[in-house]
Formats: structure tokens, sequence, C-alpha cells
């Protein structure tokens, strides 16, 4: 992918990201909580599988 198209995305992307959180703060952080909780329930089951390696 050329880099122009790549720059544009990214600040699309940030543009849509400010936009969303000045005008939609409660959807943004309700997305965020479950972005978060995500990631800790798959950063989770990665130490289980670990810890049950181990043992």
């Amino acid at each position: 992918m050329p880099v122009f198209v790549k720059k544009l995305l990214t600040w699309g992307f940030v543009a849509f990201l400010i936009y969303f959180v000045a005008f939609r703060p409660d959807g943004a952080a309700q997305m965020f909580r479950a972005i978060g909780a995500a990631l800790i329930a798959m950063f989770q089951g990665f130490g289980d599988f670990l810890t049950s390696l181990m043992t």
C-alpha cells in the first residue's frame, strides 16, 4: 500500500476517533471498556494456558 494511502487512512481514523469521543462520549466509553475487557480476557486466557503447561 502506498505511503500516502496509509497516512490518509491513519489521519482519517484519528479524526473519526476524536469526533466519536467528542460527540458520543458514552458510546466511546462503552467501546473502550469492551476493548479493555476483551484484552484482559485474552491475556488471562493466555496466562491460564501457560499456568496449565507448567503444572
